[in-house]
């Protein structure tokens, strides 16, 4: 029995198959973690839904941007980006099945007796673990109530770039998503830059990659995904980087969380130009 965390599988099914097979899956025993973005970019974004859909409660999924995207162009009919490989995915028979049960899924899992969480890019500086599952809960609610179209309508936007208690509406929602799906630098008092997004070597004066600050949350071990430059290297106490650029060519990662293992396979899906 062995719980393991996936980085970003971005429709990249084939690999995640190979991935499975090489740390000896077993779906009645083991418990599987994906650090969000689960489409797009990758060829095989319908079939890898399809199938973390069908794990049920054996797969836990945070949402990744790539995830909101898909949301936002299903429900509110937003546009395309040229990049996009999720045509199948929206004209699929089961894609309101799929859709709802995406909808579902958290921002942030927080497993306190592994001592373990789950967020797709990261945590502020400024939340301990707790305060992230608390924000994360306001907007989860939020996207599962009747009202959720309002918010994929003013989703997309680099602001406010820092939180503030004192923040409402739409505008807080955003910059908790931005944290939890688009954060790679930020500043120790939790300014965002959206804008660079390549290795630690580009990162903007006066701002850090957010894992290397002050942080609340310390003492808590943070998987996540999303910063596929950082290739598996996230240089912090407790923190594990999981994407390593699958959908680039590059490789599907996983840690095994009990006991910090990796496992890696080589990417074997070919990307959609």
């Amino acid at each position: 029995m062995a719980t393991y965390a996936i980085g970003d599988v971005q429709g990249c099914y084939d690999s995640l198959m190979a991935l499975l097979e090489k740390i000896d899956y077993d779906d009645q025993k083991d418990t599987l973690w994906f650090a969000g973005d689960l489409v797009n970019r990758g060829p095989k974004s319908l079939e890898t839904l399809r199938f973390i859909k069908g794990l049920g409660d054996k797969a836990i999924s945070v949402l990744g941007n790539h995830d909101l995207h898909l949301l936002a162009l299903y429900y509110n009919k937003h546009n395309s980006k040229k990049s996009d490989t999720l045509q199948a995915t929206l004209q699929a028979n089961d894609a309101d099945e799929l859709m709802h049960w995406l909808k579902q899924q958290p921002l942030v899992h927080h497993d306190k007796q592994l001592n373990a969480l789950m967020v797709h890019a990261g945590i502020p500086p400024q939340w301990s673990a707790k305060a992230a599952r608390k924000r994360a809960l306001e907007v989860e609610t939020y996207i599962q109530s009747d009202h959720f179209n309002d918010f994929f309508d003013v989703m997309y936007g680099n602001k406010p770039k820092q939180w503030h208690k004192s923040l409402a509406g739409m505008d807080r929602l955003r910059v908790i998503v931005n944290y939890f799906t688009r954060m790679r630098f930020c500043t120790q008092n939790g300014e965002l830059d959206l804008v660079s997004k390549e290795g630690l070597s580009t990162k903007p004066k006066g701002f850090s990659p957010w894992f290397q600050l002050e942080r609340d949350a310390k003492d808590t071990r943070i998987f996540f995904g999303h910063w596929a430059a950082l290739e598996g290297k996230a240089d912090a106490d407790n923190v594990f980087a999981l994407d390593t650029g699958c959908v680039w060519g590059g490789k599907l990662s996983a840690i095994r969380v009990e006991d910090e293992t990796w496992f890696r396979t080589k990417a074997i899906d070919k990307k959609h130009n």
